[in-house]
């Protein structure tokens, strides 16, 4: 008996489906394309609940006839390419034929659509791949296509999907990185009768400024420097932030012939641009275009698009890095003199080369150890009481062979197995245990047979984490009502992501009421933080939580606790008393882990006897 069958198209559609169309931003992304591959100057988006109910996407396009209409959800019916030469100088956004066949076998879709040259347009209904009407109807000029209750026909995917909040903000930034490319068209977002966008046509500058300086109190693009350079092989234009703009959450896109792409090579090339310049954990913010030829690059790697290959990015990746460096220099941001990339030829005048030629020379015996006996430096001349006597100064002298031996290869510090894997009490009575702060922020003491150094900044964080996840938990943070409420004013992007993280907001000790859309009044926080800006540490919040796209209640509650702990925290070299340096000590010990923060960075290191013994 035969047991290999052919799948019926409605199969075969949602097997496809579930590659093309993985959430709503999927949907939104293959939409918003077509519209742009029909030459639309506007484009006008329409959200209800996340996408789940309802995406809509509507243009003044070129619109499609009777004939088209019903053609264009066909598996692989497109009229973007002719061959398979074609794939290799593509020119528009969509070439594969398979997203609304995608959409519609998982979806319940509705198009409108007329050509400006037809008196009437074309109503059709789609069901999971099924036909329900297709009729005439009056309709603007263009193309409008309705996607509801996605996924209804795949019970399985729906449950899969994230929060509203989290789904929410994938559409948005779906939205902004096709927005960002294309400010000669007019784009509007609308989520659940909310206007999030309305971006008129303007230049790539106003763009960006439309869509990420909405919360900002100066100009977002003040701290963007314009690059240019045009080449043989691509050319390269688009915005990089200033040094003084970088974060840990900075916008870094790249787009190449129109489309959004991720690529760590040029990625790392923008990193090298900036070497020297920016603070550790901080990145600075880009948005680079890239316009090269379209059998330069490979964008039919997969079905969302983004991963595209070039021919010679070896080539490109100099050719950027040189761009950005350019741009940094002309604004007088790097230094004219690298001093730091070995030797620097300055021109000498002929008066100055024979003045030097006159000069007496100096002579200087390699590998000389000004601490070691001249019998050690030199062990055919005979020993001189006179070379023991110490140079008056010996401190300067030392200082290179400090570092030298501080950058030497040694074996790294490690964590005491006891402090990982046992609770310690430590013992103040011993009067040989007196906690000092050494290297502006490092607690030393001697414990035992040995010596214990405890980050203090770090383990003050620990500390503070466990008490604001025990008041969450509890729902019993304790507030500090602020006499003038704090101003918030959040991008579109943000606003779900505060949603979401409003009851554990509260649960910790913050006040928030709603003024305006995109506006709220803070008119309490967490005492924990004392008088430090509720403001900047929702951002801190808003910022992790984000990047993390957490959906389970735990998660966000680790991710709040563990920024408000960092905000709250002492900073590095803030003096300590000896009182408070053994109560944050005892606090710390009492903890149920003591040894890595909650992020897992090192709190204790613990130094045996022997171990200090080696070293010398």
């Amino acid at each position: 008996m035969d047991v290999i069958r052919l799948l019926p198209d409605s199969v075969a559609n949602q097997i496809a489906a579930g590659e093309v169309i993985q959430r709503p931003a999927s949907c939104l992304k293959e939409l918003m394309e077509n519209s742009l591959d029909a030459g639309a100057h506007t484009i006008r988006v329409l959200i209800r609940d996340a996408g789940k109910t309802l995406i809509q996407v509507a243009d003044d396009g070129s619109g499609m006839s009777p004939s088209d209409a019903r053609m264009a959800f066909e598996r692989h019916a497109t009229s973007k390419i002719r061959d398979a030469q074609d794939l290799f100088r593509l020119r528009t956004m969509g070439f594969r034929g398979e997203a609304l066949p995608s959409i519609c076998a998982v979806a319940q879709v509705k198009m409108t659509s007329r050509r400006s040259e037809d008196e009437v347009g074309t109503l059709l209904e789609i069901s999971g791949s099924q036909v329900q009407r297709q009729e005439p109807c009056q309709c603007s000029a263009g193309t409008s296509i309705q996607v509801q209750n996605l996924f209804f026909n795949v019970p399985a995917r729906r449950r899969f999907l994230k929060s509203d909040q989290t789904e929410l903000r994938n559409l948005i930034i779906t939205f902004q990185h096709v927005a960002l490319v294309y400010p000669s068209v007019s784009f509007t977002f609308v989520s659940d009768d909310e206007i999030i966008y309305d971006l008129p046509i303007g230049s790539y500058k106003q763009r960006i400024e439309g869509i990420f300086g909405k919360s900002k109190s100066k100009l977002y693009t003040s701290q963007l420097l314009e690059i240019e350079q045009q080449t043989e092989l691509v050319t390269i234009h688009g915005f990089v932030g200033k040094p003084e703009a970088a974060n840990k959450q900075a916008q870094q896109l790249f787009f190449v012939n129109g489309r959004y792409m991720r690529h760590p090579y040029f990625h790392k090339a923008v990193l090298q641009a900036y070497a020297g310049m920016l603070p550790a954990e901080q990145l600075p913010p880009y948005f680079i275009y890239f316009d090269i030829s379209p059998e330069q690059i490979d964008v039919n790697v997969h079905p969302t698009k983004t991963e595209i290959k070039f021919a010679d990015e070896q080539s490109i990746f100099p050719i950027l890095m040189a761009t950005v460096r350019a741009a940094l220099g002309k604004f007088n941001v790097v230094p004219s003199i690298d001093f730091l990339g070995g030797n620097i030829e300055m021109p000498v005048s002929d008066e100055q080369m024979r003045a030097d030629a006159k000069a007496p020379q100096l002579h200087v015996t390699a590998g000389y150890n000004p601490f070691a006996t001249q019998r050690d430096n030199c062990p055919r001349e005979s020993h001189s009481p006179q070379h023991e006597r110490v140079s008056p100064h010996w401190q300067e002298l030392y200082e290179p062979l400090r570092q030298q031996t501080q950058q030497s290869p040694q074996q790294p510090l490690q964590v005491s197995p006891e402090l990982q894997q046992t609770e310690l009490t430590v013992d103040w009575s011993s009067a040989a245990l007196h906690p000092q702060i050494v290297a502006g922020g490092y607690i030393v003491c001697a414990h035992g047979d040995g010596v214990m150094l405890v980050h203090a900044r770090r383990a003050h964080t620990t500390i503070l984490y466990e008490q604001l996840i025990s008041q969450m938990r509890n729902r019993q943070g304790v507030s500090q009502q602020l006499l003038f409420p704090e101003q918030l004013t959040l991008n579109a992007e943000e606003q779900p992501v505060l949603e979401a993280l409003l009851p554990n907001l509260r649960h910790v000790g913050f006040e928030l009421q709603q003024t305006a859309p995109l506006q709220y009044d803070i008119t309490a926080l967490p005492s924990v933080l004392g008088n430090q800006s509720a403001e900047v540490a929702l951002r801190a919040i808003l910022s992790r939580a984000a990047d993390g796209q957490a959906d389970v209640s735990e998660e966000l509650q680790q991710r709040v606790a563990l920024t408000l702990a960092q905000s709250a925290a002492i900073p590095m070299g803030k003096p300590l008393g000896e009182a408070e340096m053994r109560d944050l000590i005892d606090r710390l010990f009492a903890l149920p882990s003591h040894s890595i923060t909650p992020d897992g960075k090192t709190v204790v290191v613990w130094l045996a006897a022997e171990e200090i013994a080696r070293r010398f």
